[in-house]
């Protein structure tokens, strides 16, 4: 059975500006995966070609097997997608908008109505269903988006900052939906709340500039240790000290400390005795050492590095 979703050498023009860079990926059937980058790095380009909104310059997009521009009636049929910027008529009552949504997805008569209101139900709508969409709050406008794209029982959705604009308790509510579809859709997610985004996915993706960082930054958390280390002493002299010591594959920066104090990150391959031996090296050459302690890494640092690395590679 083909992926989900298959994206092969994927590049995307925008006159003389490159948006996305030859992006190749695999989502298969069932998966929660995290599309995350800083804002302009080609999530909402990769979004609206793999819903058809855009036809990609260069290489190929198949969703649920089929085409994405030679096959695009199958795609719509098989994907639904929810912008960052719930785009609704105004002027619609939530039912009204809701049954509209419904017809253009090809549902009449019966398999209409118990599909609306099976939606509403899940987002809680059924209390403002007979009010103007475009007197809804943002939270519910996102929630009425939501409701339109499980309509007609999608194989794929595709959400664009779902959470953005909802309160805690719906916040909670979505991640809690997004969860129950797994292994029955498929789901592409992208968010800047990236501690959601960590219970959510599966998998997470990093995309920085157009380009495809990994496809898999939750097991870049797996690879290997990290230590925190706090010392009083010129950087290079510690960098010096430190990557010389077996086992230790990079550090970087984290922060600078009060009093000449800065703290850094060690990346390292586990091993008997190693922050022993890293403490005694610093102090045999004088250098006074306020912290070496081991540290799980997050998301939100593993994302960091990759995107700073990148940055500086680039420079």
């Amino acid at each position: 059975m083909s992926p989900a979703i298959l994206a092969q050498n994927v590049t995307k023009w925008y006159g003389p500006r490159r948006a996305v860079n030859d992006v190749s990926f695999a989502i298969e059937h069932g998966e929660i995966v995290g599309l995350l980058g800083p804002n302009g790095s080609g999530k909402s380009t990769i979004f609206r070609m793999l819903t058809g909104y855009l036809v990609p310059t260069s290489g190929t997009i198949e969703v649920d097997g089929h085409d994405v521009v030679a096959e695009s009636l199958a795609v719509r049929r098989a994907i639904s997608y929810v912008p960052e910027d719930a785009p609704l008529y105004d002027h619609m009552r939530v039912g009204e908008f809701l049954h509209f949504m419904a017809i253009m997805k090809g549902l009449r008569g019966t398999a209409a109505r118990a599909s609306v209101d099976g939606a509403a139900r899940r987002l809680d709508l059924t209390r403002v269903m007979t009010l103007q969409t475009g007197k809804l709050s943002r939270g519910f406008r996102q929630r009425v988006s939501i409701a339109q794209a499980l309509l007609g029982d999608p194989r794929v959705l595709v959400l664009d900052e779902p959470t953005s604009g909802l309160d805690p308790n719906q916040v909670i509510a979505v991640r809690d939906l997004v969860q129950s579809l797994a292994g029955s859709r498929t789901v592409l997610i992208a968010s800047h709340v990236l501690p959601e985004i960590e219970k959510i996915a599966s998998r997470v993706m990093i995309l920085l500039d157009g380009t495809l960082l990994t496809a898999d930054a939750l097991r870049e958390k797996t690879g290997g240790a990290t230590l925190r280390l706090s010392a009083a002493a010129p950087h290079d002299a510690i960098r010096r000290i430190v990557t010389g010591i077996a086992g230790v594959r990079g550090m970087d920066i984290d922060s600078d400390g009060a009093a000449d104090i800065a703290r850094y990150l060690i990346q390292v391959q586990p091993r008997p005795s190693l922050a022993a031996d890293i403490l005694a090296a610093l102090v045999g050459a004088g250098i006074a050492v306020s912290e070496l302690t081991e540290c799980q890494l997050d998301l939100e640092r593993v994302f960091l590095d990759l995107t700073r690395g990148s940055a500086r590679l680039a420079a």
